[in-house]
């Protein structure tokens, strides 16, 4: 094994994160994208994100999933532990960033729709905006952002599958319909209501959820709401 004396003679990376940041509205699957305030990219959508705070060799620095709980309280002003955070992968292919060599670990992040109108740019952003998945393929972004969406959008819909992330895109409290409308925006595919309610109800009868109080208008009648049962600690 070399001996730190060696270690510094070989050039580093420099290690980023970027976060794919994801609410549903309106049953439109929306990602937050950041307006670059400075070169490269200048004045380009991309990613929000920020390199891995390294102080010395005493003291490392943050890890990763710090460095991304920071990026995202940073850049969306929400609180930290507010917002579900996973890690994707990483990207670090050379040239990737005109500056200098960067391997950049990809995070996604799922918002729920009641906090997704008070997200606002972080200090090194000169805007943010919700942008439609539906339509971004068209939209320039900066450094390689394109891929990392298209992976973390992968990530997101083979994990809707065999997880209950679905769950971290609904208010605190939703109804049926609601839920409903999650699996069809990510499963690309119109869901039977019949057959999603019985499933929806095993998940109560289970003690997934529970019926919560009051009732939510939806069109000409109302509708029973439903949240996560706490789990017992």
């Amino acid at each position: 094994m070399d001996e730190p004396g060696h270690i510094r003679r070989y050039p580093r990376p420099a290690v980023a994160v970027d976060l794919t940041i994801f609410t549903l509205r309106d049953a439109d699957l929306q990602l937050l994208l950041i307006k670059r305030k400075r070169p490269p990219f200048e004045g380009c959508w991309a990613l929000p994100g920020g390199f891995v705070r390294v102080s010395d060799e005493q003291d490392q620095g943050e890890d990763l999933d710090q460095a991304a709980e920071r990026e995202l309280a940073e850049e969306t002003g929400l609180p930290t532990g507010a917002v579900f955070l996973e890690q994707v992968r990483a990207f670090g292919q050379a040239g990737r960033d005109p500056r200098l060599r960067v391997i950049s670990v990809a995070y996604m992040a799922l918002v729920r729709p009641e906090l997704a109108p008070v997200v606002c740019a972080g200090g090194d952003a000169a805007d943010a905006r919700w942008f439609s998945t539906a339509h971004l393929e068209q939209q320039p972004l900066a450094f390689d952002h394109h891929q990392i969406i298209n992976a973390a959008t992968e990530h997101l819909r083979r994990a809707i599958r065999t997880t209950d992330l679905a769950f971290e895109l609904v208010p605190e409290t939703f109804t049926v319909a609601e839920l409903r409308a999650v699996y069809e925006v990510l499963e690309g595919a119109r869901l039977d209501p019949g057959n999603f309610r019985r499933r929806f109800m095993r998940m109560v009868d289970d003690g997934v959820l529970q019926e919560s109080p009051g009732k939510r208008a939806t069109g000409s009648r109302k509708a029973r709401l439903y949240r996560f049962k706490p789990r017992q600690t």
